[in-house]
């Protein structure tokens, strides 16, 4: 027999009754019973009752130990009697009778219980996370992430693409967040970065002729946390496709997605049908987002004219200022007290907005302070465009465009919650198509690329020559599942004289292209072909899977919102020795120094 396990924890039957077997595992759980003592033994595939006798020679040693201690157990295949099986475990009709009993690794008192569903705090999980992953649900969290990967993996290869591995130590590229720098030691004062998305790199691989490239590829950026994005580092299934265009890569990808969330999806569906398909513009009109929950039955609507020189002046002044007025419309809230409509207002004014006005539409009317200036005339034409009745009501954001639909579309979000609208299991999946190429930066007052800069516009050279920057639209795209964005893709720039246009009107001189891009604009003088890909997110596709809030349940060993790795201790100072052989010395900001250092110390920065 082998000297750890002739069977796992999950995998004995009655079909096993009166063999002699070896199970290897954690105590999960304990219980004395006087004359027997019982233990929930635990591996990675289940758990298996052991049952110790008082009479056997292990008892001694089975009372001392303590949970999530790692023993091995011999003894014989027992059925359970009728009245203690366990129909909720796979080996729930049977128990292991001990005979041997060995303590492979005592453990210490626990920080956190195991075998509890007790909230710790976030410091507590990520300090002992090798103990929080022992807990069931983060185990399955992770067994399902790797599950997931295999599954996109075989999907991928089965439609003829091929996985390649890029670079991480590279130059550092503008693709809208910090770069991670990592100093070079035989090249004092200079910095690799690690790759931000391996966007160059695959575009290469077009060029170098491999056609169809996949990659289940680690990202590096310098972010704030998020509940739906680490802090430093995240995975995404890297893609791209040489001669395609827009629809070709919604074509290959839209079966890998959906095949993914129908496997491991459960209970919940996706929807038959190609997706959605989106423009930013009806996006942001409709649902005040570029990503979009499709799940809530709200579309948002703009009655600007509505309110044009009409009695409600607030509204109407805005409207020849500008301004517009976007309706939230909603069904079957007219006869919820008063208070339900003034929270809403009040919830405006904590978002910023200078509040959200109402009506609630009854006995062929409306009532609420807006309605009263309205007039019935101009209340019917409302109730006719919104598709509205007695009963229903409507919420008002009212502003410069971008923030109305930015208030609209968090109403949109709230009321769907509040009133209990979101369609239950479904996963619904669209794409946001059209996005423009360009927008206008107010901090930095200049023309600045709004999504990918490596994108080819729409219209190519002639729209850039020729057109508005800010009415420029490119072959970019996002898809959009249940309102989390999972990936931005765009069909791409290959051409030299487009792509010195393109950066020229966001600032960037031919030199900073030469500098920044040199090795990509090189190879596209040899003959590139037209290409494109996406990139959806790992993380995020498993935390919609796992139904979970946040990223770091899904991810085995994530950094906290500080973007630390308290169990690691990272980032840590590096040594004398260290900085010497780097060239650099490290200069604190003043309040670093000042919290850390003894008054009148010199404050140290780094540099090369």
């Amino acid at each position: 027999m082998h000297a750890y396990r002739s069977h796992t924890c999950n995998e004995l039957t009655l079909a096993h009754e009166g063999q002699t077997v070896r199970l290897s595992g954690w105590v999960h759980r304990k219980r004395d019973h006087g004359n027997l003592l019982f233990i929930d033994l635990r591996d990675h595939y289940g758990l298996t009752q052991i049952v110790v006798d008082v009479d056997s020679a292990a008892f001694k040693l089975a009372e001392e130990l303590k949970n999530e201690s790692v023993i091995t157990a011999t003894g014989r295949v027992v059925a359970r009697s009728p009245e203690t099986v366990n129909a909720g475990m796979a080996t729930g009709e049977i128990e292991v009778r001990v005979e041997e009993l060995s303590l492979q690794s005592a453990a210490d008192p626990l920080p956190l219980q195991v075998n509890s569903d007790r909230d710790y705090p976030e410091d507590t999980r990520l300090r002992y996370r090798y103990l929080d992953l022992r807990r069931e649900h983060v185990h399955k969290n992770i067994v399902l992430r790797s599950q997931v990967i295999s599954s996109l993996r075989r999907r991928m290869t089965d439609q003829g693409f091929m996985e390649f591995q890029t670079p991480i130590l590279t130059a550092s590229s503008p693709e809208g967040a910090r770069d991670f720098l990592v100093p070079s030691r035989i090249h004092p004062g200079k910095f690799y970065a690690l790759p931000q998305a391996p966007q160059q790199f695959k575009q290469l691989l077009m060029v170098a002729g491999f056609d169809r490239y996949f990659q289940i590829a680690p990202c590096f950026r310098d972010e704030d946390a998020r509940a739906d994005r680490s802090p430093g580092e995240f995975y995404q299934l890297d893609i791209e496709m040489s001669f395609v265009t827009q629809e070709d890569v919604f074509q290959a990808i839209e079966p890998v997605l959906r095949g993914v969330f129908e496997e491991f999806g459960g209970t919940r569906h996706v929807p038959a049908g190609p997706f959605p398909r989106i423009p930013f513009a009806e996006a942001m009109l409709k649902y005040g987002s570029d990503k979009p929950d499709l799940r809530i039955p709200i579309e948002i609507a703009d009655v600007s004219e509505i309110f044009r020189g009409s009695g409600f002046g607030v509204f109407a002044k805005a409207v020849e200022a500008g301004k517009v007025v976007r309706a939230v419309p909603v069904k079957n809230v007219a006869d919820r007290p008063r208070s339900f409509f003034d929270k809403m207002n009040d919830w405006a004014r904590e978002q910023g907005a200078p509040g959200m006005g109402w009506i609630a539409f009854e006995n062929g009317g409306g009532k609420g302070p807006i309605a009263k200036n309205l007039g019935d005339e101009r209340l019917a034409e409302m109730k006719a465009q919104l598709g509205l009745g007695d009963g229903d009501g409507v919420f008002f954001a009212t502003d410069v465009a971008d923030k109305a639909a930015k208030l609209a579309g968090a109403a949109r979000l709230k009321l769907g919650a509040e009133l209990d609208l979101i369609e239950p299991d479904v996963f619904r999946l669209c794409w946001i198509v059209d996005f423009p190429m360009y927008e206008f930066d107010e901090k930095l007052d200049q023309i600045v690329f709004s999504h990918n800069p490596f994108s080819m516009p729409q219209g190519g050279l002639e729209a850039l020559n020729t057109k508005d920057p800010l009415e420029i639209n490119a072959y970019q795209y996002d898809i959009v599942c249940n309102g989390v964005e999972l990936s931005s893709g765009a069909i791409r720039n290959h051409k030299p004289e487009i792509m010195y246009r393109a950066f020229e009107i966001a600032g960037y001189g031919p030199e900073v292209v030469e500098d920044k891009f040199g090795g990509m604009l090189n190879a596209f003088r040899f003959g590139a072909p037209p290409h494109g890909g996406i990139a959806p997110g790992v993380d995020r596709i498993v935390m919609l899977l796992a139904d979970q809030p946040n990223i770091r349940e899904v991810v085995a060993f994530p950094m906290n919102q500080q973007a630390q790795d308290p169990m690691m201790n990272a980032p840590h100072e590096a040594t004398p020795e260290q900085l010497k052989e780097l060239h650099l010395r490290v200069v604190l900001p003043p309040k670093v120094v000042k919290a850390e250092k003894p008054a009148g110390d010199a404050a140290p920065a780094a540099e090369a």
